[in-house]
């Protein structure tokens, strides 16, 4: 059979098959800041989800898939949200902590505990389920940590 006679793939179909976007297993914990980023996302999404409505859903069914695979992820994501109470002091690292620690290395960092949609290491913030956070939880001031090999040095904990 010739080539000419056969349909190549949709680049368009294609895309419009998009996975999910994956949930985590751990509880969704979140802080007071990371619940209303995941709300904001929530009405970003409807409201991508509207816009792809009123256009030709035949012709861009890339934007429709992608709106709602979004408004799902962040409906599940409202929807298991679970506040949690800020720290009510300084004594032990705790969700919502601002940690700060030494590295072997010399390296200082800190680093607040937070939610996984919350997290985000470049502007200083790390999910309660990350290697160092979980080495870190109810350590207090001068106690140390193993992390992948590494020994940490907690500095200060603060709000």
């Amino acid at each position: 059979m010739s080539v000419a006679f056969t349909k190549e793939g949709d680049l368009e179909a294609t895309a419009a098959d998009l996975p999910d976007r994956p949930i985590s297993p751990h509880a969704n914990l979140v802080t007071a800041r990371g619940l209303a980023q995941i709300e904001a996302a929530l009405v970003a999404a409807k409201a991508a989800y509207s816009a792809a409505q009123q256009g030709d859903v035949q012709a861009d069914r890339t934007a429709m898939a992608r709106a709602t695979r979004d408004l799902r992820y962040f409906n599940a994501r409202r929807a298991s949200a679970k506040l949690m109470d800020p720290p009510t002091g300084c004594e032990t690292v705790q969700f919502g902590s601002i940690v700060t620690f030494d590295r072997e290395d010399g390296r200082r960092q800190s680093f607040r505990i937070v939610g996984e949609d919350e997290a985000d290491p470049a502007r200083g913030s790390i999910s309660y389920v990350s290697p160092i956070a979980r080495a870190l939880m109810g350590k207090s001031e001068g106690d140390t940590a193993l992390v992948a090999g590494a020994e940490l040095e907690v500095i200060s904990i603060g709000l």
